[in-house]
């Protein structure tokens, strides 16, 4: 767990302190400010206040104790702080230093807090206001995920490039989910090549169009398999040409809900698991259409570009979660998806790849494999573009 979770708004501590001749002499040598107000009785003496006064911030810098040892402590970098002096301080008193948490971002993992300093008379001398970036320490993240048990739900998994993904996986050390929509016998196909690699498998049915059957999905996950540390997405729908004259926007919404609304509630099934570990991967499969449109596949393009968008969005929001959100970018892939391209087509598009060749569905798993792991942790909103160099940004 981050430090940041376990600091809670009205969270509250204190400190004391007495005042010395000491501490006075050490700040006056630290500082090299001897102000005679604070440093000479004979010329206090003649001033409103009768008696030296400690300098403001001799007492002001027990704040930065009371942020360093107690609240948050260790690790803690105070950047910020308001001050306003309300009463002298002067030797021998005994000052109360309390902190309380005003307000926290989980995001950027800073909190702020109320500083006030009280006399022994109970009454408030200093108040303000401090910012504080509580900083983690890299090996405790990196236990903490390194701990994490390898668990992969594949959406899709009975497809052509959703079951080289979960082969992959496999191969790589990942337990595996392979989810299916209507091809069970392909999904149970998967399973056990799955099992023969010597992984875990679990074989699950959904809709991800309805809210209530993806969070079945993912609790049936969490109790055969354990936490999914990596969500892969290879959801679609059917790849119709049509001209843009005869669309109808119910050929949008098709496209859209499967797309979007799908990619939408499985990101906020898994994303309260991955955030209570810290850790997890996002991954969607996306397509080379978006940077290189085909022509009569508007609809289709249309919802990818907007899972473009939709990935880099949440990407920005979940990174400092520990979650990263990523894609992969396929060109043309040797899939049953393509079955109704013309050969002259598949052959053209082949021909101008300067790999010389279409994608196959190991080409693609390997990138995402490759996103899921360990190895891929300090990339988030990317997107890996699989095409054998047809696009290059």
């Amino acid at each position: 767990m981050k430090r940041i979770d376990s600091i809670n708004v009205g969270q509250t501590a204190e400190i004391e302190h007495t005042i010395t001749e000491e501490d006075l002499q050490r700040f006056v040598q630290l500082t090299g400010d001897d102000n005679k107000l604070h440093t000479d009785p004979q010329y206090a003496a003649k001033t409103s206040f009768k008696k030296p006064v400690a300098h403001g911030m001799l007492g002001a810098s027990f704040i930065s104790t009371i942020i360093g040892t107690k609240l948050p402590g260790d690790g803690a970098l105070w950047f910020a702080q308001s001050l306003e002096f309300l009463l002298p301080v002067r030797v021998g008193d005994k000052l109360t230093i309390r902190a309380e948490v005003l307000k926290k971002d989980e995001r950027t993992e800073i909190i702020e807090l109320q500083t006030d300093i009280f006399n022994q008379h109970r009454q408030k001398v200093t108040v303000g206001t401090a910012k504080v970036k509580v900083v983690e320490t890299e090996s405790a993240v990196t236990q903490e995920t390194k701990s994490l048990k390898p668990v992969a739900l594949v959406i899709g998994g009975s497809g052509g490039i959703g079951s080289a993904i979960c082969l992959q996986l496999a191969k790589d050390g990942f337990d595996v989910a392979v989810h299916y929509f209507k091809n069970e016998g392909a999904a149970r196909d998967v399973a056990k090549k799955v099992e023969e690699i010597g992984r875990q498998v679990f074989i699950i049915n959904g809709d991800i169009n309805s809210k209530e059957a993806v969070a079945n999905v993912v609790d049936q996950v969490v109790r055969k398999l354990g936490n999914p540390t990596a969500l892969v997405n290879c959801a679609t729908s059917k790849i119709a040409a049509i001209h843009f004259k005869d669309l109808k926007w119910s050929d949008f919404q098709q496209h859209l809900e499967t797309i979007i609304q799908g990619a939408f509630y499985l990101a906020q099934a898994v994303t309260p698991i991955m955030e209570a570990a810290h850790y997890g991967k996002i991954i969607d499969i996306s397509t080379q259409y978006v940077d290189s449109p085909a022509p009569n596949l508007l609809p289709y393009i249309t919802a990818k570009s907007a899972l473009a968008g939709f990935n880099k969005a949440l990407a920005l929001e979940l990174a400092p979660k520990g979650i990263r959100v990523n894609s992969v970018s396929p060109g043309m892939t040797e899939t049953d998806q393509i079955a109704d391209v013309p050969e002259r087509v598949r052959l053209t598009t082949a021909a101008k790849t300067p790999l010389r060749r279409l994608a196959n569905p190991q080409d693609v798993a390997g990138a995402v494999s490759f996103l899921a792991s360990d190895r891929s942790d300090y990339l988030a909103g990317e997107t890996i573009r699989v095409n054998g160099g047809q696009v290059m940004l």
